[in-house]
Order: structure tokens, then sequence, then C-alpha cells
């Protein structure tokens, strides 16, 4: 289960943020927007309940209730929906499907990284900001990131 945060810029999406949680309650959720949100901010969301309680974290917080309308979903909170959607092609199209639950993390960081940075003026900084961030974030070793794959081809040698 992951959650997404889609700022919104005018008709446009803005920065996005997205992480995995454990499960959609308040303790999985409100950790995520107060990392991700300013306070402050309008924070627009479905009528789940786990969103309860934001105006008391200094959020205005408005509300569509998705259940019994007309619209789809993705016409209600169309940033969100269109994030998803973004993220399920690039998915499918960059890892051909085969998505490790393991390295979840990893693709959702690349994809928000190569979302956010979409029309950047200055190109050249890309990858400036690339290093950037790679000196700022613990290495992972080459076993971690290979774990899932070699699991597998050990079972069916055994087999």
């Amino acid at each position: 289960m992951i959650v997404v945060a889609a700022q919104e810029d005018g008709r446009r999406v803005g920065k996005i943020r997205m992480r995995r949680i454990q499960d959609a309650s308040a303790s999985s959720l409100v950790p995520f927007i107060e990392e991700s949100i300013e306070p402050g901010s309008v924070v627009h969301t479905d009528g789940w309940e786990g969103y309860a309680g934001l105006e008391k974290k200094g959020y205005q917080y408005e509300v569509t209730i998705l259940a019994r309308r007309k619209e789809p979903a993705s016409e209600l909170l169309p940033r969100v929906h269109h994030i998803v959607g973004l993220l399920k092609t690039w998915l499918a199209g960059t890892l051909h499907g085969a998505v490790s639950h393991e390295h979840l993390d990893y693709y959702l960081d690349e994809f928000t990284f190569r979302f956010n940075r979409r029309t950047s003026r200055s190109r050249g900084k890309l990858f400036y900001r690339m290093v950037q961030q790679a000196v700022q974030v613990d290495p992972v070793p080459y076993h971690v990131l290979v774990k899932h794959v070699r699991d597998h081809r050990i079972a069916d040698h055994k087999m």
C-alpha cells in the first residue's frame, strides 16, 4: 500500500511525494502528511477516516466523499489519480512488470525524483542533484539489491 501527495499547481500537478505505508490508519497517514506537506496548506482527501484530525495538526482540510458520486474518482481527485496512473505505466514499461516488494521504496524514490525534475530548466543540474542525494543517503550493498533475485534462483535450483 502506498500513499501519494500531489501538489496543486493550477490545473497541473506540482511536486509529488510517495511512500509505502503499513496500512491506511491515521498512525500511518498523518506522519507522511506531516513530513510531506507544510502546515497551513490545504490537504484535499477523500472521506477516509484516517485523515480525521488534520485541522488539529495545523492543516486546512478539504474532503471530497467519493461514494455515491456520479463523477469518477479520477475527476474528483484528478492529480493523485494521474500520478498513480503514471507510476503504474512507468513500472510496467521500465520494469516490465517485474516489481519486487523488497525494492518498492527505491522505485517510488526514483519515480518521485524524476517526476519532480521533469520541467527543470537546468537539465545539467540533474546529475549534480542526483550525486548530492546519493551522498546524503546510506549506501545499499549489492547483496541487498539482488537478494530477491538471488533467493528465487536458489529456490529454482533446489527443485
